[in-house]
This record gives structure tokens, sequence and C-alpha cells, in this order.
């Protein structure tokens, strides 16, 4: 009886640790991917990481209702979704790559509302592999740009694909829009998952598991 007791007390704290991390997450907290160090992550965050402890190739946009717990987001498989939580951190895990969350400060909270409203009417839009932007398609950093852009959260950039060690065009990208045959888009308007986690208006919580 006793053993039983035991493993039941354990089992219940490894919920309430799981049910404890949901519940620190809030409605609009955006979450954060890690990138790869090779392939298209390595190659994105190459030529945009700002940061030292931020390296990140993806993000979308939390949202919690009572069906569940929800990410809003561009990606390349699937295109600009809602996808369950629960799916999404271990899509990332069988990745190796980890989840951190960021939140908006509180005077920029009242913009979460019309965020996610626009988010969920941009579901369904195929993702955009050339990341050139345009009205019928939309890459991660992309999609929660525009979510946010009536409350100007977030400003779209020029675009680089320097590399910084070299002062040249990064030979990914290059190959890269070689193969589609576009000229890389230098110095044209855009957004990415580092440029948005440097804002100063948002603040970094903790790491999701």
């Amino acid at each position: 009886m006793l053993r039983f007791f035991t493993v039941f007390l354990l089992f219940s704290l490894i919920v309430s640790c799981k049910n404890s991390a949901i519940s620190d997450i809030k409605n609009g907290d955006l979450l954060f991917v890690t990138a790869k160090e090779t392939g298209l992550s390595g190659a994105i965050n190459n030529v945009t990481q700002k940061q030292k402890n931020a390296s990140f190739d993806h993000i979308g946009i939390l949202e919690k209702n009572r069906d569940g717990v929800f990410v809003l987001h561009a990606a390349p498989k699937g295109g600009s979704q809602k996808q369950n939580l629960k799916e999404f951190l271990k899509d990332q895990a069988d990745e190796g790559q980890k989840v951190i969350v960021y939140r908006l400060k509180p005077q920029y909270q009242n913009a979460i509302p019309g965020a996610l409203e626009k988010a969920n009417s941009m579901l369904g839009k195929p993702y955009n592999f050339n990341y050139i932007l345009n009205e019928n398609s939309y890459y991660c950093s992309d999609f929660i740009e525009r979510a946010f852009r009536k409350d100007t959260v977030f400003k779209l950039e020029p675009m680089t694909f320097i590399d910084p060690e070299t002062g040249k065009t990064n030979a990914f990208w290059q190959e890269f829009y070689q193969k589609k045959n576009l000229k890389v888009p230098e110095g044209e308007p855009g957004c990415n998952p580092n440029g948005l986690a440097a804002s100063d208006k948002l603040e970094r919580i903790k790491e999701l598991k």
C-alpha cells in the first residue's frame, strides 16, 4: 500500500509540474524556436543573429481558449496553421530544438486580442519559401509582424544576407536564390525571428518544456 501511494505521489508531482508549466504561459505569448547550426536554420541565424543568448529560426504566437492551447504560426510544413501546443513542442523536440517564451511588456498587452484575431484570419495561406514579402503567402516572422501590424508592435527592416565574418553574401543564400532564378533580396523590407526577439517591447520569460 505504501509503495502504491509513493508511486501515486510521484505521478501527481509530475503532472502538477507539467500543468504548472502550461499555466505559466499566457494568451499572446510569443514562442521562439532555437536555431540549428547548419542548413536553412543555420543560414538564417548566420545573417540575422543580434544577441548572444538569442539564436532563433522560427516563431509562433500562443492562443489559449476553451478548446485548448494552440500555437498560430507559418511553417514550411502546413503553411499558416493553428497547431496544438503539445504537438508543436514535440515537433521542435524531435528536431533537437528548444522553445523560448517571450512576452509583450504590460504597456503593449492591449495589442494581443487584435493580433490573435488577425492571426486567425491568415490561417490557411501557404508558406512563403522565397522570403520576399507578398500578400499570398507568409513566412514565420512575417506572419507575426502582420498580426501585430495594426498596433505597430514590430517593424519591417531592410533584409541582409551578408555573412558578418566575410562581409560577402552568405554562400547558402547565394545558391538558394540562384536556384530559384531570383536576385538575392538584399535591402528589401522584411523581418526575422532574431530581429523580433531583440525588440525592447518584449521580455524573455523562460524555456518551455
